[in-house]
């Protein structure tokens, strides 16, 4: 009994329904203004699934200006679209642009995680993100260059320090938030995911020489060319399907749980239960639904992961939670809030 005091879950009450008429609307209003009112939809998506996420009998919340979020998107728009443009006419200006967008992105992240952790409250206490810039180009910038010349093999070893950075410098009030996890729990899921791929090629080439064999037998020799070509584009396909099928589904559940599971806050902890066909046969679900409705169940399907990932979350509490937030209430002076509203914005999708 005791235990099941001490883990406390976290549930979602959102409901399909409820959603899709925010998200319709939302949808006309995006479109109509070209895009502008989607920085308003967003706030009004987060605050339905903040506000319908609780632990411990209380809900957290999203107090995000749009405007933040509309500059965010305007900054992209012309970093990115004048990449694209300075493409097609100046490869050597295209260079500068994308090394422009190297330089800032770091600071962006930094503002986004900023904007959207203050802009996170829980028992009326609200988040805040303390990461430095500097550490930001080392865990943002750097680390994913490395991962890219190593050819993939030191990604899992960038993602537990971007996980590391962000986690460690996040706070609730006074409390900080602490994360555990060693380079080892996020190799793993990878090296199985990198098991699997091999044995999915193997299927593959064994399915696409069975269909070319068969292709053969029917056509004889008279176009070797396209029988090539089938077998080329089966192995490629029957290859991306099924890694796609297995890798998704698998690492979404299982870094889920290794961030969850060593993430803490003061004596609190957090555990995680995600489960890979489970997610798996939601995502197969969600995907041919929304395909035979031409979208109209994507709201639905949202509501269902969330329900999913959320309601597989507990909090580890081993003390009152009321008086845990009440030391952790921090003193917020006007003119630090009047400062971070000038620089807020976000990146965010």
């Amino acid at each position: 009994m005791a235990d099941e005091q001490q883990h406390k879950p976290f549930t979602f009450s959102g409901r399909g329904g409820e959603y899709f008429r925010i998200w319709i609307v939302n949808l006309c209003l995006s479109l109509v203004t070209l895009g502008i009112y989607s920085a308003w939809a967003k706030v009004r998506r987060l605050q339905y699934f903040y506000r319908h996420t609780s632990v411990a009998d209380a809900g957290l919340d999203f107090h995000g200006n749009p405007v933040a979020i509309l500059k965010g998107r305007i900054l992209a728009v012309i970093l990115f679209g004048g990449y694209s443009l300075t493409s097609h006419l100046n490869p050597a200006a295209s260079l500068a642009m994308f090394a422009l967008i190297m330089a800032v992105m770091p600071w962006l992240l930094v503002r986004s995680l900023s904007f959207k952790l203050r802009n996170t409250s829980y028992r009326g206490l609200r988040f805040s993100f303390r990461g430095k810039t500097g550490d930001a180009y080392i865990n943002f910038l750097l680390l994913p260059l490395a991962s890219y010349i190593s050819a993939g093999l030191l990604w899992p070893l960038a993602q537990q320090q971007m996980t590391h950075y962000v986690r460690s410098n996040s706070a609730y009030g006074n409390g900080r938030f602490g994360f555990h996890a060693k380079y080892g729990a996020f190799y793993k899921p990878y090296l199985v995911v990198f098991g699997a791929a091999i044995l999915i090629l193997i299927v593959a080439a064994g399915a696409g020489i069975m269909l070319s064999n068969g292709l053969h037998a029917r056509m004889g020799s008279a176009d070797t060319k396209t029988q090539y070509m089938i077998l080329g584009f089966s192995i490629i396909g029957i290859f991306y399907l099924g890694l796609l099928l297995f890798a998704v589904p698998y690492l979404t559940s299982r870094l889920q749980n290794v961030i969850f599971n060593h993430t803490s806050l003061g004596t609190f902890g957090f555990s995680s239960h995600l489960r890979a066909r489970d997610l798996f046969g939601i995502m197969l679900s969600n995907l041919l639904l929304i395909i035979l409705t031409l979208g109209l169940y994507k709201p639905f399907a949202d509501i269902r992961m969330a329900r999913y990932r959320v309601e597989r979350l507990a909090l580890k509490a081993d003390s009152d939670i009321d008086a845990f937030v009440a030391e952790q209430q921090a003193d917020v002076s006007a003119a630090g809030e009047e400062i971070a509203d000038v620089f807020d914005l976000d990146i965010a999708a």
